[in-house]
């Protein structure tokens, strides 16, 4: 299916191969492999639920484009452009989707407001999420290479019930951080209120 994909400049100023360069050079290539897996689950998933590719493509191919920058990298960020200082009180697993997108603007030109979004949800989620925002969190949740107990039924619904995968997700990912005794970063909870229900 990324075959298919066009760049037309709406979102990234130039093609997916320029794209997937900017991306490799800023991580693993164990993290560079997970990222086109979650392309390919978002592209499946976008086109199920009637959601633009291209967004659906640039989104995935940038959701994790700070997980591996410095805890320096992120606080710098959160400094010079005023974000909510609770942040400095938590870490990587948050940052790199709420910091990381100020990175993605700034470093790779890209400012679609749903796409930034999606990036800054894709480990949190949100009270209210966009499509393209629901499918971000769902497809780095169930890429293929994601193994564990439910994965399965978790992405066979996301298939046929977008908004109750997300609900699942939410609940499970809460009760996995709960077990281990480590702190629910206020979003997380709020997101697991308004979605449980679906």
């Amino acid at each position: 299916m990324t075959d298919e994909i066009k760049y037309t400049g709406r979102y990234y100023a130039g093609s997916r191969n320029e794209l997937l360069e900017q991306i490799k050079a800023a991580m693993s290539d164990y993290r560079f492999e997970h990222v086109l897996r979650v392309e390919a689950m978002a592209l499946q998933l976008a086109s199920k639920w009637n959601v633009d590719l291209e967004a659906a493509s640039v989104a995935a191919l940038t959701h994790d484009y700070a997980k591996e920058r410095s805890d320096a990298d992120f606080i710098a960020v959160i400094k010079a452009k005023a974000l909510d200082l609770d942040l400095l009180n938590w870490g990587n697993n948050v940052w790199h989707g709420i910091v990381g997108a100020e990175m993605v603007q700034d470093e790779l030109g890209i400012s679609d407001q749903q796409i930034l979004d999606a990036i800054r949800q894709h480990t949190t989620g949100a009270v209210v999420m966009t499509s393209l925002a629901q499918i971000i969190y769902m497809a780095d949740y169930v890429e293929v290479g994601r193994d564990f107990p439910g994965v399965e039924e978790v992405r066979a619904l996301a298939l046929t019930d977008l908004a109750a995968s997300v609900g699942w997700q939410a609940g499970h990912t809460l009760e996995y951080l709960v077990k281990k005794r480590v702190p629910v970063y206020p979003l997380s909870l709020l997101t697991y209120n308004a979605w449980a229900t679906h």
